[in-house]
């Protein structure tokens, strides 16, 4: 059984890895204009997923650029999260913690 500490720690993991992939889905939403980005509603919801990912997003980008016009970065949040999720269950089950 997990600590109640990393259980915590998975489950924020866990849904700010929704909160990635809402982000990514509004982005290409808005790239292909399927969504008005001057509804108000639509706005808020940009602002907040960008307030919420984008200090993340940023040194990934600075060191891995888009590449013809993909974004690496929401796959490398992905791969960082996997790795913590993986290492707190481990260290957990392995220290007791």
């Amino acid at each position: 059984m997990l600590n109640p500490i990393a259980a915590l720690l998975i489950q924020i993991l866990e849904i700010y890895k929704w909160i990635v992939v809402a982000a990514v889905i509004v982005s290409w939403l808005t790239a292909f204009n399927v969504i008005n980005v001057h509804n108000n509603f639509v706005r808020t919801l940009l602002r907040i997923l960008m307030a919420l990912t984008e200090p993340v997003f940023r040194p990934i980008r600075r060191i891995i650029p888009p590449i013809g016009g993909l974004d690496l970065s929401p796959i490398v949040v992905f791969v960082i999260i996997w790795f913590l999720q993986y290492s707190i269950t481990w260290a957990s089950f392995s220290f007791g913690f």
